[in-house]
C-alpha cells in the first residue's frame, strides 16, 4: 500500500479504526474473528491502527478494544503504527498533568503490550489546559514513550495554542463528504503546519456505502447509528442524492462508494490519512483497497462539483460524539 506521513511518522494511507470490535456498532464479534481481522487487515498493507482507552462495550470499563489490539499486533509491532487515546477531564488533587497522563499511558501499554505508543491523542477536550497537556506530551515523547502527539475533534485556535508549545503529529477529527467543516481552516493549518489530518466516520456511519436505506434498522444496543444526525429516517431520504451520485460514479469506475468516497478525500489533501471503522472482514479490505483507486483531475473536479450541489441533511460537527 501506498504510504503517508504524519508528521514524521510514517503509516500506510488507510488506516484502521478498531472502536467497532469493542463498541458503537451494535453487538460486537468475538474476540478470535476481531484479532483475526486486525491481522488480515496487516497483511493487506494497513500499517496504522486506531484505538482508544474507553473503548469497551456499551463504553463501560476501560481497556477492552486495547487488549485486542495488543493481541493481534503483538508479533509485528515494530512493522506497525498504534494510536491511541486518552480522556482527561481533570487532574487529581495535588497532582501535576504529566504524573496523571503517565498513570493513563501505563494502562494502555501494558494492555497494548508494548513500551511506547506512536500517536497518543488526547481524546476530547475536558477542563485540562491543553498548553500543559503539551507539555506532558512533549516530556512523554523526550522519555520515548510515545513518538507524537495528537488532539481530537477541535478547532484551530485549540490546535495553534498546542502547536506553539509541542508540535503535533496528528488532529483526528470527523471527517467526511457530509461533515466539511475542517475543510474551512483546519485542513489548511494542519497542511502549512505539517501535521497529518485523520478523519474518522469517513464514510459517515455507514451513509457513503449506500448499504443503509430509510428502512435500515439499527441494532437497540450500544450502536451510535442510532443517535448520527444524518441516519435519522427522514434525513436518509434527504441525503439519498449524495449516496446516488456516489453509486454513479463508483459503478463507472468500477469501485465501491465506500471507496470513492475515501478516493475523494485522499486526492484533495495529502496530508490525510482516513480511518475508516467496521468489525467486518470483508468491509474492512474494501475499504483499505481504497487506496488503489486513483482519480484523474477532470475526475476528481466533476465529483466534487457535483457534491459541491448536493444539500447536507444532519449535521454531527466538532461537537458531535
Amino acid at each position: 500500500m501506498k504510504t503517508r506521513k504524519l508528521r514524521d511518522i510514517e503509516v500506510s494511507a488507510v488506516g484502521m479504526g478498531c472502536m467497532a470490535f469493542s463498541h458503537g456498532y451494535g453487538k460486537i464479534p468475538s474476540e478470535e474473528y476481531s484479532i483475526e481481522a486486525i491481522r488480515n487487515a496487516y497483511k493487506h498493507g494497513c500499517t496504522f491502527f486506531d484505538t482508544a482507552e474507553v473503548y469497551s462495550p456499551n463504553l463501560s470499563g476501560i481497556g477492552h478494544n486495547e487488549l485486542i489490539i495488543g493481541k493481534a499486533l503483538e508479533d509485528v509491532r515494530e512493522n506497525v503504527v498504534i494510536a491511541t487515546k486518552l480522556m482527561l477531564h481533570s487532574v487529581g488533587f495535588g497532582r501535576k498533568v504529566y504524573d496523571e497522563i503517565c498513570s493513563h499511558l501505563e494502562g494502555s501499554l501494558d494492555r497494548l503490550r508494548t513500551d511506547y505508543v506512536d500517536i497518543y491523542y488526547l481524546h476530547r477536550m475536558g477542563g485540562v489546559p491543553v498548553e500543559k497537556v503539551a507539555e506532558a506530551m512533549g516530556r512523554l515523547i523526550d522519555d520515548g514513550l510515545i513518538r507524537g502527539w495528537g488532539l481530537s475533534q477541535v478547532d484551530v485556535n485549540v490546535i495553534d495554542a498546542a502547536q506553539s508549545v509541542t508540535p503535533l503529529s496528528a488532529i483526528q477529527n470527523i471527517y467526511s463528504m457530509v461533515e466539511r467543516d475542517s475543510e474551512e481552516n483546519i485542513i489548511p493549518y494542519c497542511m502549512d503546519h505539517n501535521i497529518g489530518f485523520v478523519p474518522f466516520s469517513p464514510i459517515a456511519s455507514g451513509l457513503l456505502s449506500g448499504k443503509i436505506t430509510p428502512q435500515t434498522q439499527f441494532e437497540r444496543n450500544d450502536d451510535v447509528r442510532n443517535w448520527v444526525p444524518q441516519l435519522s429516517r427522514w434525513n436518509i431520504e434527504g441525503n439519498m442524492p449524495i449516496v446516488e451520485m456516489l453509486r454513479a460514479f463508483a459503478d463507472n469506475k468500477n469501485a465501491t462508494s465506500a471507496q470513492i468516497s475515501l478516493a475523494w478525500m485522499l486526492c484533495k489533501y495529502p496530508n490525510i490519512v482516513p480511518i475508516p471503522g467496521s468489525k467486518n472482514n470483508e468491509r474492512i479490505i474494501e475499504n483499505l483497497d481504497s487506496a488503489k483507486v486513483e482519480l484523474t483531475n477532470e475526475e476528481f473536479e466533476r465529483l466534487e462539483s457535483e457534491l459541491n450541489r448536493c444539500k447536507v441533511y444532519g449535521h454531527r460537527g466538532r461537537g458531535g460524539f
